[in-house]
This record gives C-alpha cells, sequence and structure tokens, in this order.
C-alpha cells in the first residue's frame, strides 16, 4: 500500500512538473518577461520579474492544493491577487495575440498556398472536442 501511494506521489509530480514547464515554455517562447521589461524601462529588472512570477505561482500552487481557507480577513490578499492575476492574463493575452501574427509567416514559410482554413477549423475542432470530452465526462472532479 505504502509503495502504491509513494508511486501515485510520484506520477502526480512528475505531472504537474511537466505541466508547469509547459506554462512557463509558453511564457518564455512568448517573450512576456523581456517584453514587459521594455515596455516599462526597466531592463535591469528581469530577474526580479522570474522571481516574483515563480513566487507567485508557487503561493497560488499552495493556496490551491492545500485549500487554504482565506476567510473576510483574506478579502485584501483576494483583491490583490486577482489585480495582479488580472494584469498578468492580459499582459499574456496581448503577447500570445501579438504572436499569432507569426500564422501567415509560417504558411508562407512552408509554402501553403490553400487550405489555411481548414488548419485554423482543424485548431478549433480540436479544441472544442477537447472541452467537450472534459465536461461530458466530468474529468475536473
Amino acid at each position: 500500500m505504502f509503495i502504491r501511494q509513494m508511486l501515485l506521489l510520484f506520477a502526480g509530480f512528475c505531472g504537474g512538473a511537466v505541466v508547469a514547464a509547459g506554462v512557463y515554455a509558453f511564457i518564455t517562447v512568448l517573450g512576456l518577461i523581456p517584453r514587459l521589461a521594455a515596455r516599462t524601462h526597466t531592463a535591469g529588472q528581469i530577474r526580479r520579474y522570474e522571481n516574483w512570477i515563480i513566487l507567485g505561482s508557487l503561493f497560488g500552487n499552495l493556496v490551491d492544493l492545500f485549500d487554504l481557507p482565506l476567510g473576510w480577513g483574506g478579502l485584501p490578499l483576494m483583491l490583490l491577487w486577482g489585480i495582479c492575476s488580472g494584469i498578468f492574463e492580459g499582459c499574456l493575452v496581448m503577447a500570445l495575440a501579438e504572436t499569432l501574427d507569426t500564422i501567415p509567416t509560417i504558411s508562407r514559410r512552408i509554402r501553403l498556398a490553400v487550405g489555411i482554413q481548414y488548419v485554423i477549423a482543424g485548431i478549433g475542432l480540436g479544441k472544442t472536442v477537447g472541452a467537450l470530452v472534459y465536461f461530458i465526462y466530468n474529468i475536473a472532479a
């Protein structure tokens, strides 16, 4: 029984590490941190940005994992968390929107003259099917 729990613990940890690595690879590919530093003229503070992103993700994971009750005393913390999360999500979405300009460039480079609409429709259909499977089979529970 102990070995089974240790294997489940290891598998869960590895799964979480892979997802986190994917998220941070996505942020790195988008160039979000250097872009923020360039826009705010604080290029010397990139390491500080990275440290705060890591600390924020660790804190968020701990709050989510251990289901820490914040109560009414946690209202200012929740407001601060919401503001910071909104700013970060907004920056991430804008960086992604700028990256989407690469679709025409990629289609020219791979010489995809006909059928780009099918590629985009396939991406959308895959996302839709994935969401339906997620919600129909109640994977979140």
